[in-house]
């Protein structure tokens, strides 16, 4: 302090430092990346995290009281601690992969493609087995499931591989990614995993709309759509139980315990009325299963309210929207795709998740992003998110927006 004193411009120099560092001229790497980074797409997933620990809170003693077994006792906020592990684990890996550099963020993405593309095809021969589905690989708290890992991965894999059609238009891309595709398909059917194929399978046509794929190629796969759902109908016991249990609720059978999921789910939904019972006032929430995963969404309606369930799906949204805003600037077809897949990806399993708990679409197991209980999905999507960042920053050698009004009067 005392050379500071003694030296006027020494120390003006020192405080001129220090206002620098951490603003717009701060050019280390920390820096770089915060001023570079989409900021409200970080907070906006923040706080679903946030909104994620709150609801596995409420619905964690429901959990707690279903699973406690005859030789073990959980207790009421069990599944609320693991989950916040699960979120110091996933945040660092969040803020990691979005600091990456676009071509080693691609590389990683597409290597990551192959390995969980192999551990999804071992899940069925050697996984572990859990109500009824061989998904997860591993033992214990170790155990986790390849496809959630491999979603994001696969997604960058595809928007690779259909960005090289601008460089070569000879590349027989299309066909290429779908035989990935129905590879995948196949090997989440033997599981079984009917939704995973679904958002699998839309996110590859959604892939091919935005490259630009010829209309005709797109009519003739949106045509095939109802064939699909037709033969999982006739040969897939699952996807056949669950749709009947939608569609004819009335009918006896195997399907009535799939019906009561999405009861129960709707029930619970609604109890709580538009403003909801309050933090732990929930008591249809005790008749729900899988209230900390599944549907976590109905515990949302029945402890805090019709409108906070409301606020949930418009943050989802802002999220999607957010990233297609952010992409009407870019230049790079690569980073176009796989941005534009990997935001369909999270707003199409916000989306599922949602309707399945309102009755809106046949019960199946989808986590809802950032929401539910699980450190898979929570890893995964932190693996996406981050993906997500790193191909949505900022690149200041774009040309200015052409969508961009400016307000100045020139």
């Amino acid at each position: 302090m005392s050379d500071i004193r003694a030296n006027p411009t020494k120390g003006a120099r020192l405080m001129a430092q220090v206002k620098k560092r951490g603003g717009r001229g701060d050019r280390s790497p920390l820096g770089t990346w915060f001023w570079d980074i989409d900021r409200m797409l970080l907070l906006l997933t923040l706080l679903l995290i946030a909104i994620g620990l709150v609801a596995v809170a409420a619905a964690s003693p429901a959990s707690a009281v279903r699973y406690s077994g005859e030789h073990k006792k959980f207790a009421p906020l069990y599944y609320f601690w693991r989950q916040l592990m699960w979120v110091g684990v996933s945040l660092p890996v969040l803020f990691f992969v979005s600091m990456l550099p676009a071509v080693l963020a691609r590389r990683l993405a597409v290597a990551g493609a192959g390995v969980f593309g192999l551990l999804l095809a071992l899940a069925p021969l050697i996984g572990a087995e859990h109500n009824g589905a061989r998904r997860w690989i591993g033992v214990g708290i170790a155990e986790f499931q390849p496809s959630e890992f491999l979603k994001p991965m696969f997604i960058v894999t595809v928007a690779w591989l259909l960005s090289l059609k601008a460089k070569d238009d000879e590349l027989p891309t299309v066909l290429i990614t779908g035989g990935m595709t129905a590879l995948v398909a196949f090997l989440l059917m033997l599981q079984p995993d009917f939704g995973q194929t679904v958002i699998f399978c839309t996110v590859w046509m959604a892939l091919l709309m935005i490259a630009g794929t010829p209309m005709r190629y797109l009519a003739g796969l949106v045509a095939m759509v109802p064939v699909g759902l037709a033969a999982a109908y006739m040969f897939y016991g699952t996807a056949r139980q669950r749709i009947d249990a939608f569609l004819f609720p009335n009918v006896e059978g195997e399907g009535a315990a799939d019906h009561f999921q999405v009861d129960a789910a709707h029930r619970t939904l609604t109890a709580g009325g538009w403003t909801g019972t309050g933090p732990g006032g929930g008591s249809a929430k005790f008749g729900l299963p899988e209230a900390h995963t599944d549907y976590i969404f109905s515990v949302i309606g029945e402890e805090f309210g019709l409108i906070a369930c409301a606020v949930v799906a418009i943050v989802f949204l802002a999220i999607v929207v957010r990233v297609f805003v952010k992409l009407l600037d870019e230049q790079d077809e690569f980073k176009l795709l796989a941005a534009s897949g990997l935001a369909v990806q999270f707003g199409a399993q916000a989306l599922v998740s949602m309707a399945v708990n309102t009755g809106l679409a046949p019960s199946k197991g989808m986590t809802l992003p950032f929401i539910s209980y699980g450190g898979s999905s929570m890893i995964a999507l932190s693996i996406g998110m981050g993906l997500l960042l790193a191909f949505t920053r900022r690149n200041p050698f774009l040309t200015r927006s052409p969508y961009v009004v400016r307000w100045s009067g020139e």
